[in-house]
């Protein structure tokens, strides 16, 4: 079992930047992958990015590479976003996500691929 819990959402203006964070409790968490998804009202779910726990390697959606980029501590304990030059379209609710134990995927950015999920955290960009 992952317990998964985002915080740090919040307003700001496009242009600006927002940290989030997901403080991860469990089994085996060094072996998941991990990952940010966000759902966009009226649309579905998509995902952002991803680490690989067991490689470190990072995966970008590709409207977000060079403005966001995924992290964690050194204790893999906690997950990060650093969101840089947001536009109004990243608006959205941000889910942290956590896949099982010794999975291996070429791309890990499809919720199909994840078990565990926070609850949310809404970020919103004003123009």
């Amino acid at each position: 079992q992952v317990q998964l819990a985002e915080s740090g959402g919040g307003s700001v203006q496009a242009g600006g930047s927002l940290r989030l964070s997901c403080a991860a409790s469990g089994d085996y968490i060094r072996s998941r992958y991990m990952a940010w998804f966000r759902r966009a009202e009226g649309k579905q779910r998509e995902g952002v990015a991803a680490l690989s726990g067991n490689s470190g390697d990072t995966y970008y959606a590709d409207g977000v590479k060079g403005r966001f980029t995924i992290s964690q501590d050194n204790a893999k304990l906690t997950l990060f976003l650093e969101m840089n030059n947001v536009v109004p379209e990243d608006t959205a609710i941000y889910y942290c996500a956590a896949s099982n134990a010794g999975s291996w995927y070429a791309v890990p950015l499809k919720s199909g691929q994840y078990t565990y999920w926070g609850q949310g955290t809404q970020v919103t960009v004003s123009s």
